[in-house]
């Protein structure tokens, strides 16, 4: 796999795994967390979920701009890593105020805005090297596969810390419960059905029995919850550790750009600050924000504004041979901020609908998928298969995987039949899918794009990132079929859905390994294309710009939760469909303008 590659390419991976499984925590758990712990509505919590993502990829600018003009890449990523994980320490901390609670988040934004857009930079500048560039694409896959390893295990773990606290308080799992305990502490279950549903849930996730306070179970179970997840994210301060102790130990095989005290030279490829386009960007951010706040509110019309001032910089500062390929990178970032306020509903939207549209208990084969023991036994059996089949395998290595696929088997079979008939399943494992499908679906992906090359007729990088926005829309056409039949959450009025009512967990299965191939066909590249087409005084710049865009996309995030009890599931899934055509639509029609400006 990594055959040809420098040694930096598995630095870069394995330093990049601990922010990846402190993302994936959030994504899994953030919202459900906001609403457990504080009560919040799925539009408020939405809105501080979509501040957080977009302050995570905004601040990205901060880290380009710092790493660009010293050119000390590897130290403003040791900063980062460094402040992410005093993020995550602070989000451990239970019991704390929601102002503290956003103070941690933007500690975390903060210092991935230093690390994330720096390090995909570094992992470009390996591939600047001529003996290496024409892997770059391949390297941008293996890179961004390896990373998303630690991301399958992040909702496992935080799924499984916040179950082990509830058990060690006497209590089972049961999503809908936060939201009537809120409820029935604030004296909004009068309805006799309603409270007499809120007893029996309580009763049955209280393994003492009876309940016989409702008041006492509500404000015990709602303090064990949240404090469950608090300590889901202490593993994630964790995983931090492990990623700094790496970079420590290694980052001596990455590359070194720092620029030398006496070299005239090497001013041509710093970036440089000059006053008038920096006045230029201000004025148009303020123009931006102003004008859009009254169609998507303030904070949206800041994104906005913010992207609109980064766009007007660039442009002024980018020389007249730059011009071209910055204007190019700027039209993909546009259609960035669409991919991701789509894609990333998967931690927002599509997690809400995991919770309270999804069935909550399943069938032993089908938790095979819920449980990491079982879950690790079907990806070794799939393993072994392939290791056991495929060409060029040496005869021990077909031995191996002949064991493994036989083992697997079998411990897969022993998971199904002392399986329950019913087996309880929780929404945050949703968020393991889209990484195991990443490391699952990256070789197939690399090995369909390698056979296309062999016949002459490979994709373009910028016609992969069309196709990817294509690919994206199938996969809310699969939520919206799924979403046709179903009662809109405003017609529930904060009461469970019907078990009957609920729906197999294989559509929003199928729905992120669509969204997962669209992502490996848009993301990878996306980050390809950038490192590959930017000036290089820019190099961290644009990357951030890139990260800027996904920023803006994220806040974009709202708009999900915002239309959630305002709207039938299936007008919203339209939506995200919508924006995913048009944004392919653009793209395919600036397509020679983008493939002139990689040659």
């Amino acid at each position: 796999m990594l055959k040809n590659h420098p040694k930096g390419l598995l630095v870069a991976f394995f330093a990049n795994m601990g922010e990846r499984f402190g993302f994936y925590t959030m994504m899994a758990i953030l919202v459900l967390f906001l609403q457990a712990k504080y009560g919040l509505a799925a539009e408020k919590a939405g809105d501080i979920y979509s501040w957080f993502y977009f302050a995570i990829y905004a601040l990205a600018l901060v880290g380009g701009i710092l790493a660009d003009s010293t050119r000390k890449y590897k130290t403003v990523i040791l900063f980062g890593i460094i402040i992410m994980f005093a993020g995550y320490l602070l989000m451990a901390v239970p019991g704390m105020p929601l102002t503290f609670t956003v103070i941690a988040l933007f500690t975390i934004a903060f210092g991935n805005g230093l690390f994330k857009g720096n390090l995909q930079a570094v992992v470009g500048q390996m591939y600047d090297n001529p003996q290496y560039s024409k892997l770059r694409d391949t390297a941008f896959m293996i890179f961004y596969m390896g990373i998303n390893v630690g991301a399958f295990f992040a909702p496992f773990a935080a799924n499984g810390v916040r179950n082990w606290w509830l058990k060690t308080n006497g209590f089972a799992h049961d999503g809908s419960l936060p939201a009537l305990c809120h409820q029935f502490a604030g004296g909004q279950i009068t309805d006799p059905a309603k409270l007499q549903e809120f007893q029996t849930l309580a009763d049955k996730v209280n393994l003492a029995g009876p309940v016989s306070d409702l008041g006492a179970f509500a404000d015990s179970y709602l303090d064990v919850f949240s404090r469950g997840y608090n300590y889901a994210f202490g593993i994630a301060a964790v995983a931090m550790v492990i990623s700094l102790l790496v970079y420590i130990t290694f980052n001596k095989l990455l590359p070194n750009k720092e620029k030398p005290v006496k070299a005239s030279a090497d001013s041509a490829n710093t970036l440089e600050f000059e006053v008038r386009p920096l006045i230029y960007a201000a004025i148009a951010m303020a123009i931006f924000a102003f004008g859009l706040q009254f169609l998507v509110g303030w904070a949206s019309g800041l994104a906005f504004g913010l992207f609109a001032g980064f766009v007007t910089w660039i442009l002024t500062t980018a020389k007249k041979d730059e011009y071209a390929r910055v204007s190019s990178l700027i039209l993909v970032f546009v259609v960035v901020i669409f991919f991701w306020m789509s894609f990333h509903q998967n931690g927002l939207t599509l997690t809400l609908f995991a919770r309270d549209y999804t069935a909550k208990q399943v069938g032993p084969f089908t938790n095979l998928f819920f449980t990491l023991p079982s879950m690790l036994a079907v990806i070794g059996s799939i393993a072994g298969l392939v290791m056991l089949v495929r060409k060029n395998m040496t005869g021990t290595a077909r031995i191996i995987g002949g064991a493994l696929f036989v083992c697997a088997m079998v411990a897969a079979y022993l998971f199904v039949t002392k399986a329950d008939a019913l087996n309880s399943i929780e929404p945050e494992v949703f968020q393991s899918f889209n990484p195991l499908f990443i490391v699952a679906l990256t070789f197939p992906v690399m090995g369909v794009f390698a056979w296309l090359n062999k016949k002459n007729i490979e994709p373009s990088t910028p016609k992969k990132i069309g196709i990817g926005m294509l690919i994206a829309a199938v996969g809310f056409v699969v939520v919206l079929l799924s979403s046709v039949k179903l009662p809109s959450p405003a017609s529930l009025e904060g009461s469970p859905v019907a078990e009957a009512l609920r729906v197999t967990p294989y559509w929003l299965i199928s729905s992120y390994l669509i969204l997962t191939v669209a992502e490996l066909f848009l993301s990878p590249m996306g980050l390809s294309f950038v490192s590959k087409v930017a000036p290089s005084r820019f190099q961290g710049l644009m990357q951030a710009g890139w990260l800027l865009a996904t920023a803006v996309g994220n806040k974009l995030l709202f708009v999900g939760t915002k239309m959630w009890d305002k709207v039938e599931l299936w007008q919203l899934w339209t939506v995200f469909i919508v924006c995913c055509l048009l944004s392919a639509a653009f793209i395919f029609s600036i397509m020679k303008r983008l493939e002139n400006a990689t040659k």
